[in-house]
């Protein structure tokens, strides 16, 4: 019998990953390794680049989030140049930060988290695609589901220049307007979005909650982790995207931390481990204790799921009805279940959704006064926004000309990162107990992960040419046996 199994590549997130899964004698798994061989380089590409660059540096560490990293840029820039946007711009920028979330979320439920619902988690592997949903939801389906992303992503191109690649963030507000003649643009279509919102959730009602074996998945203690969560908050504790407090909660629901972002070294640390080039984020104030749960563990979690727990409610009234409806269904808060985070997405794609027609509406997003002209000389500057896949850190030094001496970027994934480990383990030592797995018990260990939407073109970026690679090969004692090395 094998005493390894390997999923090289995983499938259906972003960037590149491999899962190590070691057995025991008895066929059962001794550890499962979420592994990301790829080396981390973003940080360094910005040295000695303008400062002013970095909202279309960081823009292209991916292409699924670029608005999230433009988004985190421009508001480092506000606090490097201590200049502060005018309201308009604000608004405009949290405008297109709602329709990216939602085309975001509706792109992870429907193409790479929810053939697993959908579909089903041990359907064919050809079927689990999105290919496979429109054949269970129907082409009408497929095409509203098409037709709503082509529709935000044709306004984010016209408030921002771009939708995959913004152009408008600027240290103090943004490039340019809305034009008044197109306010009614985003009007209907934030209008549509709230419908698709609306009737998103109730597709999940349908086809997920309706069925008690899919239930019985999302509920189940292999996909369950009691860990701290983290995420942005307004001044009411309910959820925002753009801005706010960050407020983190014990695995119990009772608020441990509330901190503004540019305090976040005080609270939160990166963790090395020798197989992944992926850094752990865990809490200061807890400290590291290893890939384990519970409330002597540093480990958090951010993202969809995290949000909701860390939050008292959602900021728009359909989204608090969905809120309300999550916990009473699933036990009330905290809700501790990865699964569940596909829910919770789709009840922040409702909330964006209202969130952008409120904005819409607004008669300040077309007015012609959005950039404040920065005065200081810049030094140092932090900004945070919630990425659709959870919070996002950025943060810059400068010399006096404003050129880049050192970027720190803590990305969602990274955030997440222990918590995912702790998830990819825990569910393949539920799911594999003889040693004998086929393709639909693999999906299931990769679900483990998929749920939070990783995104390791943003979490661990490849250098151009050959990394340097040490193999390392143990036996069962774990006694090294043999040493491989490319320089």
């Amino acid at each position: 019998m094998s005493r390894k199994i390997t999923i090289d590549p995983i499938t259906r997130l972003e960037g590149h990953g491999k899962i190590d899964i070691f057995l025991n004698d008895e066929g059962g798994v001794d550890r499962a390794y979420f592994q990301v061989p790829e080396l981390r380089g973003f940080e360094r590409f910005a040295q000695g680049r303008p400062a002013e660059d970095m909202p279309q540096i960081t823009s292209r560490i991916c292409g699924v989030c670029p608005t999230a990293h433009h988004m985190a840029a421009s508001k480092t820039l506000d606090d490097l140049y201590k200049v502060e946007p005018p309201s308009a711009a604000k608004k405009v920028r949290e405008l297109v930060y709602d329709m990216f979330t939602m085309e975001d979320h509706a792109l992870h439920f429907f193409y790479l988290a929810g053939p697993d619902f959908i579909v089903g988690p041990k359907a064919p592997k050809a079927e689990r695609n999105i290919l496979g949903v429109l054949g269970k939801v129907g082409l009408e389906v497929g095409k509203e589901i098409i037709g709503m992303r082509r529709q935000l992503r044709e306004l984010m191109t016209l408030a921002s220049g771009k939708a995959i690649h913004p152009a408008f963030g600027l240290p103090g507000g943004i490039s340019k307007p809305i034009a008044k003649e197109d306010q009614q643009k985003f009007i209907d279509v934030a209008k549509h979005a709230v419908e698709f919102g609306q009737f998103s959730l109730k597709l999940f009602n349908d086809i997920v909650l309706q069925n008690q074996e899919y239930v019985d998945y999302i509920t189940s203690e292999m996909y369950t982790h009691k860990t701290y969560y983290m995420g942005l908050v307004d001044e009411n504790n309910k959820i925002n995207f753009y801005e706010g407090l960050l407020r983190v909660v014990k695995p119990d629901g009772e608020e441990f931390l509330k901190f503004p972002g540019n305090e976040y070294l005080a609270h939160v640390a990166e963790h090395v481990e020798p197989w992944s080039y992926v850094r752990f984020s865990y809490l200061k104030d807890v400290g590291w204790e290893g890939f384990k749960d519970g409330p002597e563990s540093g480990v958090f979690a951010v993202a969809p799921l995290a949000r909701l727990n860390a939050a008292d409610g959602m900021a728009t009234p359909l989204a608090q009805e969905a809120y309300e409806q999550f916990f009473d269904t699933l036990g009330g808060k905290p809700v501790h279940y990865t699964l569940a985070t596909s829910w919770a997405r789709l009840i922040e794609l409702l909330y964006a959704a209202e969130r952008m027609q409120e904005l819409a509406n607004d008669p300040e997003i077309v007015s012609p006064e959005v950039h404040t002209i920065p005065k200081e000389v810049p030094t140092e500057g932090i900004g945070v926004v919630e990425a659709p896949r959870g919070t996002l850190f950025h943060h810059y030094k400068t010399d006096e000309r404003g050129l880049i001496t050192q970027a720190n970027l803590i990305v969602a994934t990274q955030n997440n990162a222990a918590r995912i480990a702790l998830s990819v383990d825990k569910a393949a030592k539920g799911l594999i107990s003889d040693g004998k797995v086929d393709d639909g018990i693999l999906n299931m260990v990769e679900m483990a992960f998929r749920a939070y939407d990783p995104c390791h073109g943003c979490a661990s970026h490849a250098l151009p040419g050959q990394m340097p690679l040490v193999v390392r090969v143990y036996d069962p004692d774990y006694k090294l046996t043999q040493e491989i090395r490319r320089n």
